[in-house]
């Protein structure tokens, strides 16, 4: 990407640093239905184009299918009518 050489040292260590972070939304996605409770809000917003970007871009979709609730939450949002209208 922009022409810069990639280290797969760092893609490694990047990937197990991005695969504790979601360990951890997986475990809070097994108590609520979104990040912040048990209702759609910014936090889930906010998180949601960056893990379309691994997914689609990265295609690294893998990491979050690992986590059955990371991936039914990210399957929701990105079902919903509305985020269906944002161009990403």
């Amino acid at each position: 990407m922009f022409g810069i050489t990639s280290d797969p040292k760092v893609i490694e260590e990047s990937e197990e640093k991005l695969g504790q972070v979601l360990y951890i939304y997986n475990e809070r996605l097994s108590k609520n239905k979104y990040l912040a409770g048990n209702f759609f809000s910014l936090a889930d917003i906010s998180h949601v184009p960056f893990l379309e970007y691994i997914v689609n871009k990265l295609e690294k979709g893998y990491l979050l299918k690992e986590r059955k609730h990371v991936s039914a939450w990210l399957d929701d949002i990105s079902s919903r009518p509305s985020w269906n209208k944002v161009p990403i």
